[in-house]
């Protein structure tokens, strides 16, 4: 999707009759389609190919002559017994980048098993410090893991195609979605593997900042604050009007404050407590430490700086009408990143790609997909 959005044409290979199985999950559904599909599949032209059939087969080698990448995200070893391996198609397309995602890696004990998001977050230790203090893991409220994957595909795919204009040659790319999640644990991986410290749950709040969490207000809102280091700390408490809290020697700097979040905290929920979110961010603007409040999804699409950075887009879809999207992520000032196709319908594309990229005669598509090959 992210390499749709800067202009790549998206050949999405579907399953005929069946398709991506995001089709299916739900509801909430916009007539049949499943909002959770159209989120991540814009951009992208749907084929469907029966990928068992040998002329199935032949319509993914000439795509793979055709086409910069191929991105797939079968349990490793499948499509090698397919015939449509990374070392298959190497062979007939050396120029092709070929990315694999897969829940465990190419090989290792783990390559057979299936990869889903909250198993390998769960894995990779993201539950074991996501939730309440003292309270139960909790599984982030989207699939991280994948998404995290996904960028970091998007980051390789980019850099195999700048050696490849170096070198000519394509290569395998292997992400999954263990490594993936292992690998942003950052400092809380090197807490453990540096300095021996086990990790735990701190809720909203962090364990190696403090105070850098939510309070909640009069009105039963919360509003997020940090203070990272001395000045941020004063600034916070003279906007509380607890500068005295600046010279306890309790909290002299974030070392003592950590060590001291047990007091700290509940004088900081205390004061926070006197006065509605809508006054706290009055008395924040302008204060020059990060804050902000913590929004359900209407406020997240009613906020100023949302609409500003043109993050609701709008695309017209072919059976539902007016689809609205979170926009690109990312502006260039030199180049396109936006919303070109809408989420397609399961095969919509299947006739213009194989006539018009591949050069298929009408009477062949008509009899593949008579005989179940394809679908139109």
């Amino acid at each position: 999707m992210i390499l749709g959005d800067l202009g790549a044409e998206i050949i999405k290979v579907e399953q005929p009759g069946i398709g991506d199985e995001t089709r299916t999950w739900g509801p909430p559904f916009i007539g049949k389609e499943s909002c959770y599909f159209l989120s991540i599949n814009r951009n992208k032209k749907s084929l469907t190919v029966n990928l068992k059939d040998p002329r199935g087969k032949k319509i993914i080698y000439e795509l793979a002559k055709k086409s910069d990448v191929l991105v797939e995200n079968y349990i490793p070893g499948k499509l090698d017994s397919m015939g449509l391996g990374f070392k298959h198609l190497h062979e007939i397309a050396p120029h092709l980048v070929y990315c694999s995602i897969s829940g465990y890696g190419p090989d290792g004990p783990y390559r057979q098993r299936a990869g889903y998001d909250v198993v390998a977050a769960a894995m990779g230790g993201l539950l074991h410090i996501t939730g309440p203090q003292d309270g139960e893991p909790a599984r982030v409220g989207v699939a991280m893991t994948d998404l995290a994957t996904g960028l970091y595909s998007h980051g390789a795919i980019m850099a195999a195609l700048l050696q490849r204009q170096k070198t000519g040659k394509g290569q395998k790319i292997d992400c999954n979605l263990l490594s993936t999640q292992v690998a942003v644990l950052t400092h809380i991986a090197s807490n453990y593997l540096n300095a021996g410290m086990e990790a735990k749950r701190w809720g909203t709040g962090h364990g190696s900042i403090v105070p850098y969490q939510a309070f909640k207000t009069k009105d039963a809102g919360y509003i997020i604050v940090g203070a990272g280091n001395n000045k941020h700390f004063a600034i916070l408490c003279k906007r509380l009007q607890l500068e005295h809290l600046v010279s306890d020697s309790r909290y002299t700097d974030n070392k003592t404050r950590v060590e001291n979040r047990t007091t700290l905290i509940p004088t900081l929920s205390e004061r926070f407590s006197e006065k509605l979110l809508s006054e706290w961010l009055d008395i924040f603007e302008g204060c020059g430490i990060p804050y902000g409040p913590i929004n359900n999804m209407h406020q997240v699409f009613s906020d100023p700086q949302v609409h500003h950075n043109d993050m609701i887009q709008e695309v017209q879809h072919p059976t539902v009408g007016t689809v609205k999207i979170s926009g690109p992520a990312v502006k260039y000032s030199e180049a396109d990143n936006s919303i070109h196709l809408p989420p397609p319908l399961l095969g919509q594309h299947t006739r213009e790609v194989l006539q018009g990229t591949l050069g298929y005669k009408e009477n062949e598509v008509t009899e593949m997909a008579k005989d179940g090959v394809i679908s139109v």
